[in-house]
């Protein structure tokens, strides 16, 4: 997207705001799996970031050692972030086709996850 094209879609709002309810929507259908422990724990997340599974293998659940599983559920959490931001920041760069992403004051105008 060139500037000229910004400026014009500036000056139609209802045509921004279309776009703006098309990302939001296109955003909020991703889904992205993270996960630690080669797999033995898996968090799913929406583009909105809500968790939408926490999967558990059976083997990696030591009641002598729950900070272990703790921290692969938190390293499987990170991971699920980073995949979902990854998409985000897809979609934003095909959606903004030229634009510096740094228009926003970086890849992702919806801030940091």
């Amino acid at each position: 997207m060139e500037l000229n094209d910004l400026l014009n879609a500036l000056k139609n709002p209802q045509a921004l705001q279309a776009k703006a309810n098309e990302l939001r929507q296109r955003t909020a259908a991703i889904v992205a799996t993270g996960q630690a422990g080669g797999g033995m724990v898996k968090i799913t997340l929406t583009g909105e970031m809500e968790m939408i599974e926490c999967a558990i293998a059976p083997e990696v659940i030591d009641p002598a050692d729950p900070a272990m599983l703790a921290d692969l559920v938190r390293a499987a959490h990170h991971d699920a972030v980073a995949r979902v931001q990854e998409a985000i920041q897809r979609q934003l760069a095909d959606s903004m086709g030229d634009m510096p992403a740094n228009l926003f004051g970086g890849g992702n105008p919806f801030g940091g996850f």
